[in-house]
């Protein structure tokens, strides 16, 4: 997916149909001349539905249509004829979208299953006919009710990632050239800080014809969970992944302090990520000869509770065993991918 095509945030206006106007229709046919009433209600108005699509990526498509319009419900007619009720609008949107209310940012729902389906907004009643209120006092009313007002609404559509794996590192630590060399993706790479603006999915091949999807995220930088950097438009894609893998480059001046940073600002947005299956990996191994990675390799086993694996992307070196660590992960957050 081009990088540019990814959108993970629209802000909607909503606009429910208005409910039609109940008949005050009387009853007339050859044979009555003065029949009482028979009016039928109006029809409802449209609602404006949100439905989860499994064949979307992202919210690209709503990018330049801030407007969702359903229509109204037509007026009841003679013979307690119902009015039709309005066209529902309906938005697609990816599994994994937030939908929020604008003014106060409450978080209303959350689709997460093809053809799961909410009201955003409700359409309006249909007003009554007057068949309702005739009485043994008032046999012959000549009111009916209107139809209920649609509303208006202004609704935010957040996209969070459905990935088996995010990338997790600093701004260049070699996340989107990992992903373009294990997938058929073609994320932006060039030598400055923050080349990724928008996460891009990738689909590794792995033994067997199986497969998982990586998530390469924005790079995050100390003070994100306050809203430094990218900030928290990086941290929610965060929260879909079931596997974390932390990359820290060879060349850091202090590989474990990077890493625990990282894992830091995650813990700070969001305790409950530090829950998730963890992975740390060393990229830019071909930077270090075999002596000094063996003798980083002692010194991070040392000082960390996660043994660290070494590749590197453009050298294609340990990308094989990283792989096989990544889907054992995978199967560990999910035991039923292994039955």
């Amino acid at each position: 997916m081009a990088s540019q095509n990814f959108v993970d945030y629209v802000k909607v206006c909503c606009r429910s149909g208005k409910g039609g106007q109940g008949s005050t229709h009387m009853h007339r046919d050859k044979t009555t001349a003065k029949g009482g009433p028979d009016g039928g209600d109006g029809g409802r108005g449209g609602h404006v539905i949100i439905r989860g699509n499994d064949q979307l990526w992202t919210l690209l498509h709503l990018k330049y249509q801030r407007h969702i319009i359903a229509e109204h419900g037509e007026a009841g007619s003679g013979n307690r004829k119902h009015g039709a009720d309005g066209k529902d609008a309906v938005i697609e949107v990816p599994l994994g979208t937030l939908i929020k209310d604008a003014e106060t940012g409450e978080v209303q729902a959350e689709i997460t299953a093809h053809g799961q389906q909410l009201i955003a907004t409700p359409g309006g009643r249909g007003g009554l006919g007057n068949d309702h209120f005739k009485s043994s006092t008032n046999q012959a009313p000549r009111y009916a009710q209107p139809g209920e007002d649609g509303l208006e609404e202004w609704k935010i559509l957040e996209l969070k990632l459905l990935a088996d794996v995010g990338l997790v590192g600093f701004p260049n630590a070699g996340k989107s050239t990992l992903l373009s060399v294990v997938s058929a993706a073609k994320p932006e790479i060039a030598d400055y800080p923050f080349t990724t603006l928008r996460p891009n999915l990738g689909m590794v091949s792995y033994r067997d014809e199986k497969s998982f999807v990586m998530a390469d995220i924005p790079g995050i930088i100390e003070g994100a969970a306050e809203g430094k950097g990218l900030g928290l438009r990086f941290l929610r894609h965060i929260e879909r992944n079931p596997v974390l893998l932390f990359l820290v480059p060879a060349d850091a001046d202090d590989i474990p302090a990077e890493y625990r940073t990282l894992r830091n600002e995650l813990e700070k947005y969001n305790p409950e990520l530090m829950d998730k299956q963890h992975i740390l990996a060393v990229s830019k191994s071909d930077l270090l000869d075999a002596e000094l990675e063996a003798e980083l390799r002692a010194e991070l086993d040392a000082e960390l509770d996660t043994p660290p694996l070494f590749f590197s992307s453009v050298a294609q070196q340990g990308l094989q065993p990283l792989k096989d660590a990544v889907w054992r992960a995978i199967l560990r957050a999910n035991p039923l991918l292994g039955a």
